[in-house]
């Protein structure tokens, strides 16, 4: 029960920080408007740690996952 409910959660929590990255453009960010190009050339620390955050979020999920089906094949 408890790792179903962590999965729920790291679920929610990946999408929000995906959501939370700005377009890089060439996508239907541009279709919609949404490409206008920052002049500035590199990350910012947010970004930086934006990223970070996403992966570490997408690692714990991914591991969720697995001991899920784990605990579901053998448990």
């Amino acid at each position: 029960m408890g790792f179903s409910i962590a999965l729920i959660v790291l679920s929610l929590l990946l999408m929000l920080t995906v959501l939370l990255h700005k377009g890089k453009g060439g996508g239907l960010s541009d279709m919609f408007g949404g490409g206008m190009q920052s002049s500035v050339g590199g990350s910012s620390v947010a970004e930086r740690n934006l990223d970070r955050i996403t992966v570490i979020l997408g690692l714990l999920w991914l591991a969720c996952i697995v001991t899920l089906s784990l605990i579901l094949k053998f448990g």
